[in-house]
């Protein structure tokens, strides 16, 4: 691969990784739990969130990248290699690195995307009509922040992992 493509997918690489290590980090450790704390409140901040700044598309759109671009790399240090590069010790982590971070993604696509989706709609309709939720709505809209909450945290725990491999395997 040309030295300037892989600069361009290393660029891209360490800087999506870092934007959603942060924004994740965030999600996890600040946002989540303040919105659960402030109860039916919290549905405003979550609007203005996911339908004017658009998180759940940059929530998206950064982990495909900084995954895609992570194979490139990963494809141009092990091509010609006859399997000797995924035998090294950053071989090794940085393939763990990548697992570690697709099981990410695939957590953020297939629990908290939904997840997320079923609490903007349940929080539409509390606000469509006008009055506090009901008891059945209050309940249904905690057991959605606990899913997304754990799920969050679970994914922040991994993403963190994956970044600690990507740093340590190219010391090694």
């Amino acid at each position: 691969m040309p030295h300037l493509v892989i600069q361009l997918l290393r660029l891209i690489h360490i800087l999506g990784g870092a934007f959603w290590f942060g924004s994740l980090m965030f999600v996890a450790i600040f946002l989540l739990p303040t919105l659960k704390a402030i109860g039916p409140a919290s549905g405003a901040v979550m609007q203005q969130l996911t339908e004017v700044r658009k998180l759940p598309l940059y929530m998206m759109f950064v982990p495909i990248i900084t995954i895609l671009s992570g194979l490139g790399l990963f494809y141009n240090d092990s091509v010609g290699t006859a399997g000797g590069f995924m035998r090294s010790a950053p071989g090794m982590m940085y393939s763990t690195g990548g697992v570690l971070a697709i099981i990410t993604a695939t957590i953020g696509g297939f629990i908290n995307a939904p997840t997320g989706k079923k609490l903007g709609e349940l929080g539409g309709k509390i606000r469509a009509r006008g009055g506090p939720p009901t008891p059945e709505e209050q309940s249904e809209v905690a057991r959605l922040q606990d899913k997304l909450n754990g799920a969050t945290r679970v994914a922040a725990v991994l993403v963190t992992l994956a970044g600690a491999c990507m740093a340590l395997a190219r010391s090694m």
